[in-house]
């Protein structure tokens, strides 16, 4: 039986999010205290205002998150692990890293491994979600990035950019519970605006969802 998702239990699994370019620092305090008043478990943020959120986020439950690698997972290794360790040295209690796509698909384990596992060293603890652009992939790429994130030591595969071809789907959630069982845990982003579609992602098995809708959101859910 599906359980009642309240307004309290959905902002726990929101990560509110503004990443367009056009992004303001005002803005980012605006998403600050949005996250502050509704409860949200996350604000997620490009690299440049990390610093600032972490200062307002600060004595809240609310986790500072930033970007890295973002969105396309071409940079060099060595500049994700820098900008994941400068990430969290301005406060970062939370790092989502993309992906190498084009190693993923080329099947260049070693490659993609060492990626990972560069940025969860230099992110020295903080918990780090691996966006894998679902979107681009197909069902063996996609579990095998599974596969990879956990032996890479990351704490979450997450789904999308949320600027790729796609976003969020069921489908995807489904496989990729499936893939990796209780051992990872499992972050759905992209296009997820409505209360229904938060839902159906959770239930799917979905532990966070990644949004810039996240007020209307919690607005519609249940008291």
């Amino acid at each position: 039986m599906s359980q009642v998702w309240t307004k309290e239990k959905i902002a726990a699994r929101i990560d509110h999010t503004l990443l367009k370019a056009e992004a303001t620092a005002g803005q980012i305090i605006t998403l600050c205290e949005e996250a502050i008043l509704h409860g949200f478990a996350a604000v997620c943020v490009n690299p440049v205002f990390i610093e600032t959120v972490a200062a307002r986020l600060q004595g809240t439950p609310v986790k500072a998150c930033s970007v890295v690698g973002f969105p396309l997972g071409a940079h060099a290794t060595a500049v994700k692990a820098y900008e994941a360790g400068l990430a969290v040295q301005k406060g970062a209690r939370e790092v989502d890293m993309v992906i190498h796509i084009g190693a993923l698909k080329a099947g260049e384990h070693d490659l993609v491994l060492e990626d990972i596992r560069a940025v969860v060293a230099a992110a020295g603890g903080a918990v780090v979600k691996v966006i894998i652009e679902a979107c681009y992939l197909n069902e063996q790429e996609k579990r095998k990035a599974c596969e990879w994130v956990l032996a890479a030591g990351a704490h979450y595969v997450k789904t999308s950019t949320g600027l790729g071809a796609g976003g969020a789907t069921l489908e995807d959630v489904r496989l990729l519970r499936q893939t990796v069982g209780p051992h990872l845990k499992i972050k759905a982003a992209g296009g997820i605006r409505t209360y229904e579609q938060t839902v159906a992602m959770l239930e799917a098995g979905a532990d966070r969802i990644g949004t810039s809708a996240g007020v209307a959101i919690v607005q519609a859910a249940k008291e």
